[in-house]
């Protein structure tokens, strides 16, 4: 019996780190999607607990905000609606440390999304970009919102170059949800800038990540305008999604079961020489 383990022993292992190395990206991916649901719920819950006059108030104070980065008024004075919505940069907006979260159906990821781009966000999270609008929607608004590529734990970004000109993103706050049709898909070089302006009487959305992935010398932009929400398509698009993902659990449930099948195969060969 020991011999017979001394001679297998390396295909035993070699199995195991095979198995494991398939279903890595699977456990670890839906981990960080239970972990990204919970801190949405709490989100909703926060929302839930805040009046109706408190949220308007709060989403008053982000607009005011977002008037101070639109061009066509750079000229004027602030008034002090304005400059007290600058100096509360994103709190207002903030529930539980969170200020909304963003579904993208695509590429079937709902993830939260916190306020500035540190890397402790950025390691679990999405980030609004300081400095572009608050994501409230409004004429003259142009948002974005950051996410790495991915990383080895987690998805985030990592499939948004399979988004395409058409597809639809949400994005939640405090108050609404705020549906944005993909209308522009550029890859730039990090210094530019120009395609995050706010464009006078356009309500725009980016998504940002860094490309190649691995290699994020440059930045993918992925640029939507806000349409209509529409609760039934968002619901379809969602449920497409997940029945994506569901089959693509098969393939690797499938690719296990052969390894497994294999494994056994080749034992008992060995066994019979």
């Amino acid at each position: 019996m020991k011999e017979k383990f001394k001679n297998n022993w390396k295909i035993i292992l070699l199995f195991l780190l095979g198995l494991l190395i398939a279903i890595y990206p699977i456990i670890s991916n839906y981990y960080y999607t239970v972990d990204n649901n919970n801190q949405i719920t709490e989100f909703k819950e926060a929302v839930s607990e805040m009046s109706e006059e408190e949220i308007n108030k709060r989403m008053d104070l982000a607009r005011a905000y977002n008037e101070t980065l639109d061009p066509s008024k750079l000229a004027d004075p602030y008034t002090e609606r304005e400059k007290e919505g600058m100096a509360n940069y994103a709190r207002m907006l903030e529930a539980r440390e969170k200020i909304g979260y963003i579904d993208i159906p695509k590429i079937n990821q709902n993830i939260p999304v916190f306020a500035g781009t540190s890397e402790d966000v950025l390691q679990h999270a999405c980030g609004h970009l300081e400095g572009t609008s608050l994501p409230v929607g409004g004429k003259s608004t142009h948002s974005v919102i950051t996410a790495h590529r991915g990383l080895p734990q987690v998805k985030l970004f990592r499939d948004l170059d399979k988004m395409e000109v058409g597809d639809v993103f949400y994005y939640t706050n405090i108050k609404e949800t705020l549906a944005y049709q993909v209308d522009q898909i550029v890859v730039i070089e990090p210094w530019n800038f120009d395609y995050v302006l706010v464009v006078d009487g356009m309500d725009y959305m980016t998504l940002l990540t860094c490309t190649p992935y691995m290699i994020n010398s440059h930045r993918l932009l992925v640029r939507g305008h806000r349409i209509p929400y529409v609760p039934k398509e968002k619901e379809t698009e969602e449920n497409k999604a997940k029945f994506n993902q569901r089959s693509l659990i098969w393939v690797f449930a499938i690719l296990a079961i052969v390894m497994l099948v294999i494994y056994i195969y080749i034992r008992r060969r060995r066994r019979r020489l």
